[in-house]
C-alpha cells in the first residue's frame, strides 16, 4: 500500500496579495459593466498605507480607480487611511490589432501556456488539500468579520494523507488569523476550532493523530499591508490547484478574457472537469499553448495519469470532437464578458458551481 502526504495552502481576502487581486478584478468588473469590449490588464501593489494601481487599458468606461480601491479595502475590513497612486496607460495598439480581427475573430492576447486539472477527490472535482484549505479560508473570513477582536488577514493549510491514491485522513490543519491585543490565545483557539474547523471539515477525516495548529507564531496583531506587501497575481497556486495540477506562465486576476492566461485556463479546467465527470478518467490534466494574434492553440496535451481505459491520444480526439479552443468560442461559450471576476479573486478560481467554466455537460464519445 502506498501512503503519502500532500499539503496545500490558502489565504483570506485580507491577505495583502489578495487585497490586490480583489482591487484588480473589481476594476475589471466595473470596466465590463460599462463596456463589454474593455481590454484590461490593470494590477495593484500595496504596502503600508500606499496603494499603487498601474497597467494598461483600452476601454470606453469611466473608471474612478481610487474609489474602487478604497471601497474594496473597506469591504474587506480594513479601516486605516490609504493613499492611492494611479498610473494607467492605453493598451499597445500593436497588441490590440493582434487581438481584434477584421473577420470578427479574436486572437490570443499573448503567447503562453495554460493548464487545467480535475480529479475525483471531491464532489466538485478539485484536489482535496486545496479544496479544504480554500473552504477554511472562506469560513475564516466570515468569522473574522463576526468577531470584533479578529482582523482580516489570515492563512490556512491542510495536509491530506492518501492511501493508494485515495483520501485516507487529514494529517494536519494550520490556521493563522490576525487579531487584536484584547483577545487571548485560548479564545482564538476556541473560535478557530469550533467556529471554523468544525464547520468545514468532515469529522470522519479527523482522528486523534490529526495535528491542529492555530496561530503557530503565537501572536499575529500586525497584518495586511502593514505587516507585509502585496501584489496582484502572486497567489496563483492558491488560485488554482494547490500545487497538485501544474500552472501556466501567467496569473489570472486583472486580465480581461481576451488574455488567454485567464480564459484558456478556465476553459482547460472546464474540459478537464468534464472528462472526469463523464467518467473517462479519474484524473485529467490539459495543457494548451497559444501565440499572440492567433485564434487557435498551437498545441494540446493531455495526461490522465494512467487512470483511464482510453489512451491519452483517444482522450485528445474526444476533446477535439466536443470542445472548441478558439479564443472567440471560449469567450462566447463561457460567457466571459460578464462582470463576474471580483468573486474569483479569493478562495480559488475553480470549484464554485456558479462559475460558467464549472458547468457539467454530456460528452459525445
Amino acid at each position: 500500500m502506498e501512503k503519502y502526504l500532500f499539503t496545500s495552502e490558502s489565504v483570506t481576502e485580507g491577505h495583502p496579495d489578495k487585497i490586490c487581486d480583489r482591487i484588480s478584478d473589481t476594476i475589471l468588473d466595473e470596466a465590463l459593466k460599462q463596456d463589454i469590449d474593455s481590454k484590461m490588464a490593470v494590477e495593484a501593489t500595496i504596502k503600508d498605507d500606499l496603494i499603487l494601481i498601474y497597467g494598461e487599458a483600452k476601454t470606453n468606461a469611466k473608471l474612478d480607480y481610487q474609489s474602487i480601491a478604497l471601497k474594496c479595502i473597506r469591504e474587506i475590513g480594513y479601516k486605516e487611511k490609504y493613499n492611492v497612486i494611479v498610473k494607467i496607460s492605453e493598451q499597445s495598439s500593436e497588441i490590440n490589432m493582434a487581438v481584434v480581427k477584421k473577420n470578427g475573430q479574436i486572437g490570443a492576447g499573448d503567447q503562453g501556456i495554460m493548464f487545467g486539472y480535475a480529479c475525483n477527490d471531491t464532489e466538485n472535482y478539485m484536489p482535496a488539500p486545496i479544496e479544504y484549505a480554500n473552504r477554511l479560508s472562506k469560513r475564516l473570513s466570515i468569522v473574522q468579520k463576526e468577531e470584533k477582536n479578529l482582523g482580516p488577514d489570515g492563512k490556512t493549510q491542510v495536509t491530506i494523507e492518501y492511501l493508494n491514491g485515495k483520501i485516507n485522513r487529514i494529517d494536519s490543519i494550520v490556521i493563522s488569523t490576525q487579531h487584536t491585543s484584547k483577545i487571548s490565545y485560548e479564545e482564538i483557539c476556541d473560535i478557530i476550532i469550533n467556529n471554523v474547523i468544525k464547520k468545514v471539515i468532515p469529522k470522519e477525516l479527523i482522528d486523534l493523530n490529526t495535528k491542529i495548529l492555530v496561530n503557530p507564531s503565537g501572536s499575529f496583531i500586525k497584518g495586511g499591508s502593514f505587516g507585509d506587501s502585496g501584489t496582484t497575481g502572486r497567489k496563483i497556486i492558491c488560485d488554482t490547484y494547490g500545487g497538485v495540477g501544474r500552472i501556466g506562465g501567467g496569473c489570472l486576476s486583472s486580465k480581461d478574457p481576451s488574455k488567454v492566461d485567464r480564459s484558456a485556463a478556465y476553459y482547460c479546467r472546464f474540459v478537464a472537469k468534464n472528462i472526469v465527470a463523464n467518467k473517462l478518467a479519474e484524473k485529467c490534466e490539459i495543457q494548451v499553448a497559444y501565440v499572440i494574434g492567433q485564434e487557435e492553440p498551437i498545441s494540446i496535451y493531455v495526461d490522465t495519469f494512467s487512470t483511464s481505459s482510453y489512451t491519452n491520444e483517444q482522450i485528445i480526439e474526444i476533446i477535439k470532437n466536443n470542445f472548441d479552443f478558439s479564443v472567440k468560442n471560449i469567450i462566447t461559450e463561457l460567457n466571459l464578458k460578464q462582470a463576474i471576476y471580483a468573486d474569483t479573486s479569493c478562495y480559488g478560481h475553480f470549484s464554485n458551481k456558479n462559475y460558467p467554466w464549472e458547468k457539467l455537460i454530456k460528452l459525445h464519445i
